[in-house]
């Protein structure tokens, strides 16, 4: 399984979501896009389960690192 990682700290939040998705149309089904981010990207979570089928939701996880880092892996179907 392949994986690709995004730092997302240092993208302005409004370009943020479209490289995301950008990134995850890019994976073929069984690579996961890991996101490094500076808060719960929970919104996200629920954004991708209801517009990307592609999305495994129930592989989705995150985990808070710091303060200001969270790291989430979304894996494709």
């Amino acid at each position: 399984m392949s994986e690709q990682t995004l730092d997302l700290r240092d993208i302005p939040a409004p370009e943020r979501h479209p490289k995301i998705h950008d990134a995850f149309a890019d994976l073929d089904s069984g690579e996961t896009l890991t996101l490094i981010n500076d808060h719960d990207p929970k919104p996200l979570f629920y954004e991708m389960q209801a517009e990307v089928p592609e999305f495994d939701a129930e592989g989705y996880e995150v985990e808070e690192r710091g303060e200001n880092e969270f790291v989430a892996t979304l894996p494709k179907k």
